[in-house]
């Protein structure tokens, strides 16, 4: 394994490898205005949402990592303290993208990438009338993590109004993932898009209490056929098969006569869901073998 110390390599190699390794990431594509009014839109990647209670949004717009220059984003919220977070979807990444040029100041990015303004109501920047989540916000605070080229800034805002096409809610009001075709950041060049088969399910384990990984059969854990996320999946299971649920799936079994098959087949119900089936499998297979 390749084991590195930030402060041995440059700049520009260690951006990379992080933007490589950490992601994918949402991407705030931020409105903002300066002084005078004038509009600014630019998107960044070193964002997160990281409260509901108050709702509070970070994105950090760097210094250049070539001039150690500030962002304009990062000048105009200092000098008005308010940015709208406008969510991308796929069928507008590409106009997004362009924005990311380095225009000079005074530039309109909305005219630039055929970005169409809409009036927010409580900040001043405009919103992307194209974004199909809109997020007004008041920045709280703006910490800035050094001078020189590559350092953050955090940008600590408060949503204070929301917007959200009805385009990409489902039959009970929620935003549903598939509609709303979301893209995010990854290394280089690339971007990811998460929709159709990219999209998966995992129940989150919050009020219940799974077996754990921990009580499977050494055979079981150390498997050459059964992945982490098949012990996983296993070890999310709540209740153990009693004796007579195990006694009673034995019934009419026919014995693996090889490891590989009996794990294969476990691999197979798990894949379908079945993950009790699995444990009655796994089970029923260790007491034919006594």
């Amino acid at each position: 394994m390749l084991s590195i110390n930030p402060s041995d390599i440059p700049v520009p190699q260690l951006h990379a490898y992080l933007l490589g390794a950490v992601g994918p990431r949402p991407i705030a594509f931020a409105s903002t205005v300066d002084k005078d009014g004038n509009p600014n839109l630019a998107p960044f990647s070193f964002f997160n949402v990281f409260s509901s209670r108050p709702p509070l949004l970070i994105f950090s717009p760097n210094r250049s990592g070539r001039t150690g220059e500030t962002k304009q984003t990062h000048d105009n919220v200092k000098e008005v303290p308010e940015v709208v977070i406008n969510i991308v979807s796929y069928r507008m990444v590409h106009q997004m993208s362009l924005t990311s040029s380095p225009y000079a100041k005074g530039v309109d990015e909305f005219l630039k990438a055929g970005f169409t303004k809409l009036a927010s109501e409580k900040v001043k920047p405009f919103r992307v009338a194209e974004s199909p989540v809109q997020l007004e916000c008041k920045v709280l605070e703006v910490k800035e993590l050094g001078t020189s080229g590559g350092a953050g800034n955090l940008i600590i805002c408060e949503v204070v109004k929301m917007h959200i096409s009805e385009e990409v809610l489902n039959e009970n009001g929620v935003i549903d993932q598939q509609k709303i075709d979301l893209v995010a950041r990854m290394g280089g060049n690339w971007y990811c898009r998460a929709s159709g088969d990219a999209l998966f399910e995992v129940q989150k384990p919050i009020t219940t209490l799974g077996l754990g990984v921990d009580i499977l059969p050494p055979a079981i854990r150390n498997s050459k056929v059964l992945s982490g996320n098949d012990l996983g999946q296993l070890g999310n299971l709540e209740q153990m098969p009693t004796d007579e649920e195990v006694e009673q799936y034995k019934n009419g079994l026919t014995p693996f006569t090889d490891e590989v098959s009996f794990h294969q087949k476990i691999k197979e119900l798990i894949s379908k869901g079945t993950i009790r089936e699995a444990w009655l499998l796994m089970l029923s297979q260790s007491i034919v073998n006594k």
